[in-house]
């Protein structure tokens, strides 16, 4: 549980902490936005949505910080919004209302699981190399994603992707990343926070292209209403049936395997490790994480899970579960405030994500790479995470190859049982 006395002795300070905390939020805050404009497909109000997305962050993120005292924001998780959109509701035909109801029974399933720690034995059972490929894995994710929302990386029909366009856009996006870097390079103190506001600053005349707005929000623009039309509108006594069990255990393994690759991810690159070398309050995270889940359901929303790009904090120096305190925080003024966000440009966290890559990195020169049976699956998953455009598959992959090398290279006895449970769920993840 978080203490202001924890700061002395994670050789860090408030203001540190404060920094980390909104450079979280703004490489976080598009979630605000973005979840709506999927869920809303279903028929859930979009001004409903947003106020759900919020809520979600809000008390999500500030459990982390202060329950797991851990510095990851938590909010409402890319793909799974889209599993719940595309799959659940358009190919699966259930009602928004049942939807809701599967997402709030999986959270109840995962939080089972992680009360009695399943879950951390779990990740306790990962290989340390897979730990080190995972973490690498999201750095290369991170990047990628940065380099996409500057569109400095593009989609291409002859290579599947290339090069963008050297624009107005690109060439904003390379400034704000030398800025940044050379902020970084001579220890500026709130390096990455100022390359986000300097880059918006940059961008903002794009206007929408680059995820921003076009024109200037005035202020009756600027305020909105609290939309609290979907509390509780789940059901809960429908979407408790057999045949949505496959629906349920697929929101409970995407969730599982997210959340535990980022907290082992984020873990191994900021050395937020306890003294056995695990991931820092373990369980206590994975709880708040189930607990996430379960509150989405019952206000409107797909599941929570943490968010890989707590990195751009971390990195900025955060280390305790102020950091996530104050992201959270920050997520509440936009009950009001939601339209500002629109108005940031998707560009001006882009450098922060690029530079995040880098610095997690790090963990890859401890694989041993003489030794295939652990190599090999360390790379397989260190480049499916940004090739597939998947933590979760990235973390399969990488889970079953480690397995098979170990039973053909007469290795079985380093297979632990947990491993085989890892690897069950991996395959149950892959069939639903």
């Amino acid at each position: 549980m978080f203490s202001l006395s924890g700061l002395k002795e994670n050789n860090t300070t408030v203001s540190t902490e404060i920094l980390a905390g909104v450079s979280s939020f703004l490489a976080t805050a598009y979630i605000i936005v973005v979840n709506p404009s999927i869920l809303s497909q279903t028929g859930m109000p979009f001004s409903a949505v947003l106020t759900a997305t919020i809520l979600v962050s809000f008390f999500s993120s500030f459990m982390m910080g202060w329950y797991a005292n851990n510095p990851i924001l938590v909010a409402p998780g890319m793909g799974l919004n889209a599993f719940f959109t595309f799959t659940a509701v358009f190919t699966e035909k259930l009602s928004w209302q049942v939807a809701l109801g599967t997402v709030f029974w999986s959270g109840i399933f995962f939080l089972i699981l992680s009360v009695f720690n399943i879950r951390s034995y779990i990740v306790k059972a990962i290989p340390k190399p897979l730990r080190y490929a995972i973490a690498s894995g999201i750095g290369l994710f991170i990047t990628l994603i940065g380099f996409s929302n500057a569109k400095f990386i593009v989609a291409n029909p002859v290579t599947m992707v290339g090069l963008g366009n050297l624009n107005a856009g690109t060439v904003t996006f390379l400034v704000g990343l030398l800025i940044t870097v050379v902020l970084l390079t001579r220890n500026v103190r709130g390096s990455i926070l100022i390359g986000i506001i300097v880059t918006s600053l940059l961008a903002w005349p794009i206007g929408r292209y680059y995820g921003g707005s076009e024109t200037l929000i005035t202020i009756n623009e600027l305020v909105s209403k609290p939309d609290f039309s979907l509390l509780f509108k789940l059901d809960l006594v429908n979407s408790l049936q057999w045949s949505l069990a496959p629906i349920i255990l697929a929101f409970v393994f995407t969730d599982m395997f997210d959340s535990l690759s980022t907290f082992v991810g984020l873990a191994e690159a900021a050395d937020l490790l306890d003294e056995n070398g695990e991931p820092r309050n373990i369980q206590k995270s994975l709880i708040v994480d189930a607990f996430s889940t379960t509150l989405a359901g019952l206000t409107g929303s797909s599941p929570g899970t943490a968010y890989i790009e707590s990195a751009v904090g971390i990195e900025q120096g955060g280390k305790t579960g102020l950091t996530a305190m104050v992201g959270a925080l920050l997520f509440l003024p936009f009950l009001f405030l939601s339209p500002l966000i629109s108005a940031i440009p998707s560009i001006a966290t882009a450098p922060a994500l690029v530079l995040v890559g880098v610095f997690m990195m790090k963990p890859v020169i401890k694989i041993n790479w003489q030794d295939l049976s652990e190599a090999f699956p360390a790379f397989l998953a260190m480049v499916l995470i940004p090739f597939t455009y998947s933590i979760t598959q990235g973390i399969i992959w990488g889970f079953l190859s480690w397995t098979l090398l170990h039973i053909a290279t007469g290795k079985t006895r380093q297979i632990s049982l947990a491993l085989w449970i890892i690897d069950l769920f991996a395959i149950l993840a892959l069939i639903l």
